[in-house]
């Protein structure tokens, strides 16, 4: 059983605000809905429960190309988390400046996605048109949330990454029907074995998140 998309992750976000910025209702999919974050992703951060971070999720093609290149503002607070999104520091072919002019046009240059377990939704927020969006999670995701789900870890081996001591590892998310994510983590040593790299794979796809500036704080989810 697979609930976790990396089609959401990687494309998503960007092309629904594309298909905003015409004027048409984007069909996202269901799996971690909106950005692709869900309570599996967030079981990647292990114990780690309250912190902010800056990540860089680049798209990658199979031989390693960059197809989107995508910055954005990370926080995370008890299982809740927020991206913020500025649609002028995305790279991509497909992203051109007459499209990125239409939406800072009509206000949509720049959103936030929350997303809220607790809620069983994300919410998109446009600050500048003053709107939001409701993304309703799958039953599947949520019967799946709820039952409980397992980190498993196996070592790689060790890496120095931005001048921190990693361990990296291969990690499966299990349900109790089978894994829903799998991914390989950089786990710094001297950040709590926080993840400041997490490397992902769909098809002839690689999603990659680079985390700097991580702070453990407790964030302000609104």
């Amino acid at each position: 059983m697979k609930i976790f998309s990396l089609k959401a992750l990687c494309a998503a976000v960007l092309l629904m605000q594309l298909f905003a910025g015409r004027g048409v209702v984007a069909q996202v999919p269901a799996a971690g809905a909106g950005t692709g974050v869900n309570a599996a992703f967030v079981k990647l951060f292990g114990s780690i429960s309250a912190f902010t971070a800056k990540v860089e999720t680049r798209v990658m093609d199979q031989s390693q190309n960059p197809l989107v290149r995508m910055p954005m503002q990370f926080a995370c607070l008890d299982g809740k988390v927020r991206l913020d999104i500025e649609l002028g520091q995305v790279q991509s072919k497909e992203f051109t400046a007459s499209t990125l002019a239409s939406l800072k046009q009509a206000g949509m240059d720049r959103f936030a996605s929350v997303y809220r377990p607790d809620k069983k939704a994300t919410y998109l927020i446009y600050p500048g048109v003053q709107s939001y969006q409701e993304l309703v999670q799958s039953r599947a995701e949520t019967e799946t949330a709820e039952k409980g789900l397992k980190l498993e870890k196996t070592a790689l081996g060790k890496e120095t990454l931005d001048g921190h001591p990693c361990l990296k590892n291969r990690v499966v998310v299990r349900s109790g029907k089978g894994p829903v994510l799998q991914a390989v983590t950089w786990n710094a040593t001297d950040l709590r074995d926080f993840p400041i790299q997490i490397e992902m794979k769909e098809k002839d796809k690689t999603v990659r998140m680079h985390f700097t500036d991580v702070r453990f704080v407790t964030p302000e989810l609104k």
